[in-house]
């Protein structure tokens, strides 16, 4: 049963990342892309806007995709957590813990399971577990 719920931590967390990359780099799901996000990573001094946009949303979506697959999932998780770190420190943090005040608890709860999975392993259900 572990390995299942791991499968499902794994998609779940891993889709909803493809999509936050895939808002960054090519404005779906309402997102801004390239140029949209880079004027407002420059606006919140992550210069140049479009590079670190670029960054990002390739961490995102890249990160999303590896750690659905279950695949080089140390990297994935890597990927992920360096995301919610940045998210964390230059936009969250002054507003404290509570998402209902635009904190960082959402964000660290995507870094504690990007982690944790990486800790213990994908499970029996991952692309890793047949290549290593």
């Amino acid at each position: 049963m572990m390995d299942l719920g791991l499968l499902i931590i794994r998609l779940v967390i891993g889709v909803l990342f493809i999509g936050h990359g895939a808002q960054k780099l090519f404005g779906w799901f309402g997102g801004y892309g390239l140029k949209g996000t880079g004027g407002w990573f420059d606006s919140i001094g992550m210069k140049p806007g479009l590079m670190m946009a670029l960054f990002a949303g390739l961490a995102e979506f890249i990160g999303g995709i590896l750690f659905a697959l279950g695949l080089l999932t140390p990297l994935a998780g890597i990927l992920i957590a360096v995301t919610m770190i940045m998210a964390i420190v230059k936009v969250h943090a002054p507003n404290g813990l509570w998402a209902t005040s635009n904190g960082y608890e959402y964000n660290l709860t995507l870094l504690a399971v990007a982690i944790g999975t990486v800790l213990i392993g994908p499970g029996r259900y991952a692309i890793d577990t047949f290549l290593f």
